[in-house]
């Protein structure tokens, strides 16, 4: 796994882990990857991976069975969807239209734009 520089390793690999979610590799209910497996598999300290896997459970995206591992919980989806839009809505939303009104781009053209995007996936 690639890391960038501007956010924690802990933090990057809880977005993936969620994106994961999402994408329904890891279902509700299911059972994810241990620490020690999840750290193999993004090439990093056990430590940090024990510390994103904390970071999803109080967030109550993931929860442990003792001596059994990790689960993904009740609605995590539907969790991960909401703290995500709401994220995207107060910090990046207004970046992205203060580049749209600066650059002069008109609204038409983002609309084309998603349209074609949304075609592709």
């Amino acid at each position: 796994m690639n890391f960038k520089e501007n956010k924690a390793i802990y933090l990057q690999i809880a977005d993936r882990i969620c994106d994961e979610i999402l994408l329904d590799k890891y279902k509700e209910e299911e059972r994810v990857p241990s620490v020690r497996e999840y750290a193999a598999i993004v090439e990093v300290n056990f430590n940090t991976v024990m510390r994103t896997f904390d970071y999803l459970q109080s967030m109550e995206i993931i929860y442990n069975k003792r001596g059994i591992g990790y689960f993904v919980a009740p609605k995590a989806k539907d969790l991960i969807l909401r703290l995500r839009k709401n994220t995207f809505m107060k910090e990046e939303a207004e970046d992205f239209f203060k580049q749209i009104y600066t650059l002069d781009i008109p609204i038409e053209d983002i609309v084309e734009m998603y349209k074609e995007y949304i075609k592709k996936q």
